[in-house]
């Protein structure tokens, strides 16, 4: 048995993997010995947040994870709207938008649609069910393609975005036919509830703690001889030496900064390009009386302000032509500023980022709005409507700008930073909700 003395030193000489964080945002390394379950700890440099504490249990996510999954049945056998065109009634449910837009040979589009309107969802719901699975049964291979799919699906999840391009079709479609609210919206409200609460509450860290808990797995304290050569994985947040994969979840987490570069860069090249025929081509055709109507995305939206929809054209011009080109920017000024290595403003850069990074699902607004519309006025009748190939191009755009938000890594933003990386800690007390 060691003396007081001993144990004293070294517990100061060294860092448990649970008092470390290595911040996501700009690689500094952070040491939080003292941190509550209902505190919050972000990082002194950049603001980043390192550590989201809760006294969620992982029972409530299985149960939030069961409604879920039990709520895309009605989504999906029920309407959520329906109008009265002469005379005749039509419905339009989550996956009829998609099959018309496949139908009609915009098979990207669809796809894209299913893709971030239903399958993310619908697939988080299963991964946080089997991760509890993994769990009891210490299965190793389930809890990391579990915990792969909650950190990669996140992003992508825009059920709120789906709700929003409901009432925009609403506010259109007002003046041609009667509307009828039908049982699943309500029902796409609940969920959108419920899978906001998955994205807040499930956090990967605390599911891998609690795996090596359930094994009883001890990883080894971190001297702090070695902190400027720690590492920690993007997924299960665990701090260690510099290696090319994860000792806890096999996840690669070596970092290339050429590579993160070339995707960066490559991504937002074909945004921009795609940028151009997204704005140029008809975005949308629709046969009004016997008169074809092509749109653009500025022509729809000077049309939705000729008609007194201001409100919808203001968000139409925001999500569809605002963001994508602020995203496409964004990114561009912060490439250049680590191509240049610029040494100030770092905190505003990585406000930047974050801010870029969130507001790319929401040009999803208009495709979505396009799925709606093709399911309830392409009918064949007096009036019709259907999608232009500028659809596919501004598709392009919205999934070619996320890929590049992704694809670069934030830790170059702080590369020229000033400070060395150090220990510092910074919590707060606000309860997590």
């Amino acid at each position: 048995m060691c003396s007081s003395k001993q144990a004293s030193h070294r517990q100061h000489s060294h860092y448990s993997n649970s008092e470390l964080r290595v911040c996501q945002g700009c690689g500094m390394t952070v040491g939080a010995p003292i941190i509550e379950d209902n505190q919050n700890a972000y990082c002194p440099r950049c603001d980043t947040q390192l550590y989201r504490g809760h006294r969620h249990t992982c029972s409530g996510d299985v149960a939030l994870s069961v409604v879920g999954l039990l709520l895309f049945i009605p989504v999906i056998m029920f309407p959520f709207l329906s109008i009265r065109l002469f005379g005749e009634y039509i419905d339009a449910t989550l996956l009829d938008g998609v099959v018309l837009l496949i139908d009609e040979g915009f098979t990207f589009v669809g796809l894209l649609v299913l893709f971030c309107g239903f399958l993310v969802p619908i697939t988080l719901c299963v991964c946080v069910v089997t991760a509890n699975i993994a769990l009891k049964r210490h299965h190793f291979s389930l809890m990391r393609w579990s915990m792969f799919g909650v950190y990669h699906l996140k992003h992508w999840m825009m059920i709120d975005v789906y709700i929003v391009s409901i009432a925009i079709c609403c506010f259109k479609l007002t003046d041609y036919s009667d509307l009828i609210f039908g049982l699943s919206l309500p029902v796409l409200g609940v969920l959108q509830l419920v899978c906001l609460a998955l994205v807040i509450r499930v956090s990967p860290r605390k599911y891998w703690q609690t795996f090596d808990e359930h094994l009883c797995t001890v990883r080894p304290n971190v001297p702090k001889s070695i902190l400027s050569e720690l590492k920690d994985c993007p997924q299960c947040h665990l701090v260690q030496t510099a290696s090319s994969h994860c000792v806890r979840c096999h996840q690669p987490i070596t970092f290339n900064e050429s590579r993160s570069l070339q995707a960066t860069w490559a991504f937002l090249i074909v945004a921009t390009i795609a940028l151009i025929p997204a704005n140029v081509i008809p975005i949308s055709i629709l046969f009004a009386n016997g008169a074809r109507l092509e749109d653009t995305i500025f022509s729809g939206v000077i049309s939705l302000v000729n008609n007194d929809m201001l409100v919808i054209a203001i968000i139409i011009f925001v999500a569809s032509i605002v963001v994508p080109v602020a995203k496409i920017l964004g990114i561009f000024y912060l490439l250049l500023c680590i191509h240049f290595k610029r040494t100030v403003y770092h905190k505003q850069r990585m406000m930047l980022f974050y801010i870029v990074k969130w507001i790319g699902k929401w040009s999803m607004v208009d495709l979505f709005v396009m799925s709606i519309m093709l399911t309830l006025v392409d009918r064949g009748q007096i009036l019709n409507f259907t999608p232009g190939y500028g659809a596919v191009a501004f598709g392009i755009v919205v999934i070619f700008t996320m890929l590049a938000a992704d694809a670069l890594n934030p830790k170059l933003i702080w590369k020229n930073h000033s400070d060395t990386p150090s220990t510092h800690s910074k919590s707060t007390g606000d309860t997590f909700s």
